[in-house]
């Protein structure tokens, strides 16, 4: 066998693959005219074909005419090496496509704190369905306030994040997941617990916890008919203040529903009897948080990635909520 070093110049592309295909159907079908109806294209399509191959390779790859088709020791080398090739390409697509069903690698993803309690919690229902597709995906969940998950995701070291809705960071895709709200409490040990319906003016004068972690300018606003005597970086704090029965404050009400189910904790309800309409009272005393799922634009390809968030719209598809289309606020 010739051990002739063979050359191809360039980069090799889906034209000289389409080529080399047509070469080794020629070959293994020994002429033209077979290969003809095998490759389902004209003879005069055939022959163009192995002669753009030979002037891509600069080499003649087989004498063909009335004494017959025959390869040249050159043909014989490049066959054997499009073999190897054509294999090595089919083995490549068969591996990738089998990642689509059994998935490998890492999630890292970031979650605002004291959201695992949310009806909708569709982000649980996606990373079940994320582990039932891969056995070997590894799923690294990180407790953060909404914006070092921002930056995380902008700097890579997450995949996504789940976040209320604040501000558009620019660089970021959002998904609209579910809304959260929030409503004002006090504990069994607090004078208002024993009260069906305070007056605003009771609840203005009593002490109040309110967030110290970012908020819209809406909920701001609401906080702000409060008297700030205590502050919380995240809900968790919150709680622990509105339990000691020496503040009220505002919770999630999925959130706070673990202790007023056991009477620990009440929903404040102020009399409106005073005040104009029914809408003062929900825009004074309770909220509603979007919460948003976001990745990198731009991020490089990451199936792991794409998989959770496939499962993840797939989930929201089976319960829609009406609001979930709008985008933030820029």
């Amino acid at each position: 066998m010739s051990q002739r070093r063979i050359t191809l110049m360039g980069q090799l592309g889906d034209v000289d693959l389409r080529l080399l295909r047509i070469f080794r159907k020629v070959v293994e079908c020994g002429g033209f005219s077979s290969a003809e109806v095998e490759l389902n294209i004209s003879r005069a399509a055939i022959s163009m074909a192995m002669s753009d191959l030979e002037t891509r390779l600069s080499m003649r790859l087989c004498q063909r005419g009335r004494s017959g088709f025959r390869l040249t020791s050159e043909g014989h080398d490049v066959y054997e090496a499009t073999m190897q090739l054509l294999a090595a390409v089919e083995d490549f697509r068969t591996r990738v496509n089998g990642l689509h069903s059994r998935l490998t690698g890492e999630l890292n993803i970031g979650i605002t704190d004291n959201l695992v309690t949310l009806p909708d919690m569709q982000v649980t229902e996606a990373l079940r369905a994320l582990k039932a597709r891969g056995d070997n995906v590894h799923i690294n969940i990180r407790m953060a306030p909404p914006n070092d998950i921002e930056m995380a995701v902008l700097g890579g070291s997450l995949h996504a994040g789940v976040v209320p809705e604040l501000k558009r960071v620019p660089g970021l895709d959002y998904l609209a997941l579910y809304e959260e709200r929030s409503a004002l409490y006090c504990s069994d040990r607090h004078p208002l617990f024993a009260c069906e319906a305070p007056s605003v003016d009771q609840i203005a004068g009593h002490d109040a916890v309110v967030p110290s972690y970012a908020q819209t300018p809406e909920i701001k606003r609401v906080h702000e008919a409060l008297k700030p005597m205590a502050s919380a970086t995240d809900r968790e704090g919150v709680a622990f203040l509105v339990l000691t029965g020496s503040y009220i404050g505002f919770l999630p009400t999925h959130y706070a529903q673990r202790w007023s189910d056991h009477g620990r904790m009440r929903r404040l309800v102020p009399d409106t009897s005073e005040h104009a309409t029914r809408y003062e009272y929900s825009t004074r005393y309770e909220y509603s948080t979007r919460y948003y799922a976001i990745t990198r634009k731009g991020r490089p390809p990451n199936l792991v990635l794409e998989s959770f968030l496939e499962e993840l719209e797939a989930c929201l598809s089976q319960t829609p909520l009406p609001e979930r289309e709008a985008p933030p606020s820029a």
